[in-house]
């Protein structure tokens, strides 16, 4: 068996708004649609909803 796909417990992910690389285990998720967006915290998350709601 492959340990490719087993994420780690040092997995990253980059936060939707500032990129910023952040744990995916402290990373706030939200499900858009068809895919997982990841956020470092709520001032990111509260900044795309304000960007996504104006377009």
């Amino acid at each position: 068996m492959s340990d490719k796909n087993k994420p780690t417990e040092h997995e990253t992910v980059p936060c939707e708004v500032c990129l910023k690389e952040i744990p995916r285990s402290e990373a706030k998720n939200v499900e858009a649609d068809d895919y997982m967006l990841h956020f470092c915290g709520m001032d990111c998350y509260d900044k795309w909803c304000k960007e996504k709601d104006s377009h």
